[in-house]
């Protein structure tokens, strides 16, 4: 099989193109034939080495990607073989360095859900990491509903999933987001948009619309600890990432997110996705033999969704 393969650490010209073996059949495991993946940005600090103390002893030449769109070879409970499925994994987490930038990829049943009819491969691809990660950090919050939510990062693609799913329960949502973004993310939802400025900023506005604070916040930005003042006490904040969490005060509870693969909660967001009822947005599509192009674009930055990568 084909795969993409980083053999050392650099930039996007360091991806290769090689053949691997095809993976056997392992007890437990499925195999996907991949029709789709997506290029993340952990997947560009992965490849350039700004990840490397997170992977232990794990060194090039490995197999990038998390997401996966495809066929599966192997039927499991619930899963019949021929299906078409997605999911995604936990590359991180598995240490094995073997990516969805491969033809076939090996993965848990337990992470991945089918595609509905009305979904097609390469919109699916673009959904499970994301929109996932996204879906828990609006559990983390445990607000119920009704409560107000302040989503930094909106126009991005986590936070875009992220006002969605909380509208979707009934949280009064406030955006983040440039003017541009503004009314994509009322449509989607928000009942306000706070303009990018300085955290301060954001803070402020925020607070002249929740002039007691909002109950809580999801940090997608990674803006931190600008932005408590606009948060009540005994406030939920989530951050999008564990490096960049504030210190607690005034009774706040503070957590970060960290997306895990769940083929159950994946089985419902595609089925929403199919219904019309969510919305995802695919940025472009390119041959995984261009997958140093596509890195390329993403490290430009300023794309409106994900960019992928198909067989």
């Amino acid at each position: 099989m084909r795969v993409i393969e980083v053999p050392a650490y650099g930039g996007p010209d360091v991806l290769r193109l090689v053949e691997r073996p095809d993976p056997e059949a392992v007890p437990g495991l499925v195999r996907v034939r991949m029709a789709a993946t997506t290029v993340n940005q952990a997947d560009l600090k992965i490849r350039s080495g700004q990840a490397a103390a997170r992977l232990g002893d794990l060194a090039p030449p490995f197999v990038l990607g998390f997401d996966i769109a495809g066929t599966l070879i192997d039927g499991a409970p619930g899963l019949l073989a021929g299906a078409p499925v997605a999911g995604f994994l936990p590359w991180f987490e598995l240490g094995t360095g073997k990516g969805t930038y491969a033809e076939i990829v090996h993965a848990d049943p337990a992470w991945l859900a089918p595609i509905p009819a009305g979904v097609d491969l390469t919109e699916a691809a673009s959904v499970p990491l994301s929109a996932q990660t996204a879906q828990q950090a609006i559990d983390l919050l445990r607000l119920p509903q009704g409560a107000t939510v302040f989503i930094t990062g909106a126009g991005g693609v986590v936070g875009r999933f992220a006002v969605q799913h909380a509208a979707a329960r009934g949280l009064n949502v406030i955006a983040l987001a440039s003017p541009g973004e503004a009314d994509e993310l009322l449509a989607l939802g928000a009942q306000h948009t706070v303009p990018r400025g300085t955290p301060q900023d954001a803070a402020t506005s925020t607070l002249r619309l929740a002039p007691g604070g909002v109950d809580g916040i999801f940090d997608a930005a990674l803006l931190a600890d600008p932005l408590l003042p606009a948060l009540r006490t005994d406030g939920s904040f989530v951050s999008a990432s564990q490096a960049r969490v504030p210190t607690p005060e005034r009774g706040i509870r503070v957590t970060a997110v960290h997306g895990a693969p769940d083929g159950t909660g994946l089985r419902n967001i595609l089925q929403r996705l199919a219904a019309k009822e969510l919305t995802t947005r695919v940025a472009g599509v390119l041959p995984l033999e261009e997958a140093a192009e596509a890195h390329r674009r993403t490290e430009a930055g300023g794309l409106p969704g994900r960019l992928v990568l198909t067989t």
